[in-house]
């Protein structure tokens, strides 16, 4: 049996890990990995414990909360595999190792569907037997492509979307109905390049370190609360298709990380910063 999760977030006060896992301890339950921080500069505690045994669950928390400060986040959980959609365009490599990592039951995630603007991968998905829904843009219709994104992602019931190099700007009424259950990925360069054909620019200026970036997505592009962060050195000999594929690399594995790390409830947010217990 897989041990049990508790997660807390709360203010500060001298105590607290003693508190929680004397709960925990006369509940005869075993204490297999803890970890905590504190925030000092907001007053904020976070713990995450995860334990074996068996608990009255409304006990245990009704307990916990007696003894925590007012306004605590108080999270009893069993690491059950979360539900996730995945949305992709055209770009492989990231869907792939997902599609990979899934199939091996690596993730700690179970893929209700694969949504897509283009129906290019959808030999891929369909190899792994999953469903692919392909919801094209019509036009310049971008609103109506989105509400069918929507409507199919709420049929799909996910506890979280990621992005794999989905590439349509999502608008600030879609992210705000999935708040912190939206994760992205995308390449870092030092320094930035936008736009178009960005490996193409990072190759004119010589740049010497690359990387990726993967955060929760939020109302302002690819400023969300980040997860992951990799750069691996390049040098002059790379010329843009080599950089590119290094990019495709280290962007397959920050994303991974980072569905690691969410999946197995290791990540608290605080305020645009994350928290996480690895």
């Amino acid at each position: 049996m897989r041990p049990r999760i508790l997660l807390v977030e709360c203010s500060d006060r001298p105590g607290l890990v003693h508190d929680i896992t004397g709960i925990l301890f006369r509940r005869g339950v075993n204490v297999v990995g803890n970890h905590e921080f504190v925030d000092r500069s907001l007053g904020r505690f976070f713990m995450r414990t995860e334990f074996d045994g068996t608990v009255d669950e409304a006990a245990v928390t009704q307990e916990l909360s007696a003894v925590l400060p007012e306004s605590a986040t108080l999270r009893l959980i069993r690491p059950n595999p979360k539900r996730i959609v995945v949305l992709a365009s055209k770009e492989h490599h990231c869907l792939a190792d997902i599609l990979v990592r899934h199939a091996f039951g690596e993730l700690n995630a179970s893929i209700a569907g694969v949504l897509s603007n283009h129906a290019t991968l959808e030999p891929l998905v369909r190899r792994f037997g999953l469903p692919f829904h392909h919801i094209p843009v019509a036009g310049e219709d971008r609103t109506g492509q989105e509400a069918a994104v929507r409507d199919r992602v709420l049929e799909l019931g996910p506890d979280y979307l990621v992005l794999a190099k989905y590439m349509r700007i999502l608008s600030p009424e879609f992210v705000r109905e999935f708040p912190a259950r939206i994760i992205n990925i995308h390449h870092s360069f030092l320094p930035a390049f936008v736009g178009a054909r960005p490996y193409h620019q990072a190759f004119e200026r010589g740049v010497k370190v690359i990387g990726a970036t993967a955060h929760f997505v939020t109302d302002e592009l690819d400023a969300g609360p980040i997860l992951v962060q990799q750069v691996i050195p390049v040098d002059h000999s790379h010329d843009a298709e080599e950089l590119a594929r290094s990019g495709r690399d280290v962007e397959q594995m920050v994303l991974a990380r980072a569905l690691r790390l969410v999946f197995e409830d290791r990540v608290f947010l605080c305020g645009n910063r994350t928290v996480i217990f690895d």
